[in-house]
């Protein structure tokens, strides 16, 4: 049977005439600039991440090593034959790299000339010459020189060496270039003592969310098929968490729980359900159940819009048929609506756990990874912005990119998904 459908492909293709041809050429030649797009914009950002993760980078390390000299002038001269000392002094602008082959020079004034100091240092006509050779990362080499004035440094105005400044160059290899691989930024992440703990905080974070966006999407979404008076008006109420600004409703939360002076403690306290205020975002347990409220408070207007328009869309008949058997509204929806539903709900379940679990900007305004609510993407944060550890920030994304890549396979394989789709 196989070798009979190739067969019968290989005849269409030989059917293809030079018109037909064309047109596939000319069809490719329209699609290559949007395949070229998807690759720079999807592919080199995910190839450079995997390429940083294997590396010890710093943040400070992005920039190239480089040497630094400054000086410092100590004597004066009055009169011709008078001498003073110049201290140069050379740095690694690199914590991590050093830097080869450093020359530093320095053009001096008319009628200066070098009498002694260090024997790395030389004059050729104007130029002072030093050789540094290799400045290791973080070090400092001093070098000192004595410099004597004659006639014409008094003829041309005397001068200031500081007004010019000293020149240095060398050779250093590029940390983000090399081809210098480890896998210690792996090893730190895996055997780092709240690693699980996050990652648990991360799935619970990720789920919670994104089953309680879907359940508030559904609630809605089945409350607003009902006709009543201003239900155009609370349509649009409804979009109202999804598309305000995420600064402005985090500050308002925040406001309202404080636990001082917030709005919902007041409420508890004088209604006589808790004895005290609560701390929602700076008490451990607490903290992560809130921040889950937030975010499906947040994100369920987009199941409520999609959830809707599927449930517009599908037919009448089977509800009142059931309805005149004698079905409740709870049976109607439990066992004709909701399987009508399956697919939608699959997809943006798929779509929220995907968000969610990439989600940072949410928790790090409410409680900035605090209180038990650490989750994976706030951890690449820490790493690679409050540590300066770029190269461990990578490696915990690249984790987060297997972890929903394990996601997608099982989603594909075992959810189920409405017949069509």
């Amino acid at each position: 049977m196989a070798k009979a459908t190739a067969a019968d492909l290989e005849r269409a293709r030989r059917r293809i005439g030079p018109i037909e041809r064309r047109e596939m050429r000319l069809a490719f030649g329209m699609l290559s600039p949007t395949v070229a797009a998807v690759l720079l914009v999807v592919l080199i950002p995910v190839l450079a991440n995997f390429w940083i993760s294997v590396k010890p980078i710093e943040l400070a390390d992005l920039r190239a090593a480089k040497p630094l000299v400054r000086e410092r002038v100590q004597g004066e001269v009055t009169k011709p034959g008078d001498a003073f000392e110049v201290r140069y002094r050379a740095r690694s602008s690199a914590p991590s790299e050093a830097v080869r082959e450093v020359v530093f020079t320095h053009e001096l004034p008319s009628g200066v000339t070098l009498t002694g100091g260090d024997d790395r240092c030389a004059q050729t006509g104007a130029v002072l010459r030093c050789d540094v050779g290799v400045l290791e990362p973080r070090a400092r080499v001093d070098f000192n020189v004595t410099l004597s004035v004659d006639q014409a440094y008094f003829d041309a105005g005397a001068p200031s060496l500081r007004d010019t400044d000293p020149e240095a160059t060398g050779k250093s290899k590029n940390a983000l270039t090399s081809f210098e691989f480890t896998f210690e930024n792996f090893r730190k992440v895996f055997d780092a003592s709240e690693f699980w703990d996050v990652l648990w905080v991360s799935i619970v974070y990720t789920i919670g969310g994104t089953g309680g966006a879907l359940l508030l999407g559904l609630f809605a979404a089945q409350l607003m098929m009902v006709a009543f008076p201003g239900r155009g008006i609370m349509r649009g109420l409804f979009l109202f968490p999804y598309v305000s600004p995420v600064i402005a409703v985090a500050f308002t939360w925040i406001f309202l729980l404080d636990p001082f002076s917030g709005t919902m403690n007041a409420i508890l306290t004088k209604t006589g359900v808790t004895d005290g205020n609560i701390n929602f975002l700076g008490q451990r347990g607490i903290a992560l159940w809130t921040v889950i409220a937030f975010e499906a408070w947040r994100y369920f207007p987009l199941a409520f819009l999609f959830i809707l328009a599927r449930m517009q869309s599908l037919s009448s008949d089977l509800n009142e048929a059931a309805e005149m058997d004698g079905a409740t509204p709870f049976q109607k929806f439990w066992y004709i609506s909701l399987p009508q539903l399956v697919g939608i709900i699959s997809t943006l379940f798929l779509l929220r756990f995907i968000w969610t679990f990439n989600k940072f900007d949410d928790i790090f305004l409410l409680t900035g990874g605090a209180s038990g609510t650490r989750t994976l993407t706030v951890n690449v944060y820490e790493q690679a912005f409050a540590l300066s550890n770029l190269g461990a920030g990578a490696a915990v994304a690249v984790v987060i990119f297997f972890m929903l890549a394990i996601f997608l396979a099982f989603y594909f394989k075992f959810v189920p998904k409405e017949e069509g789709m």
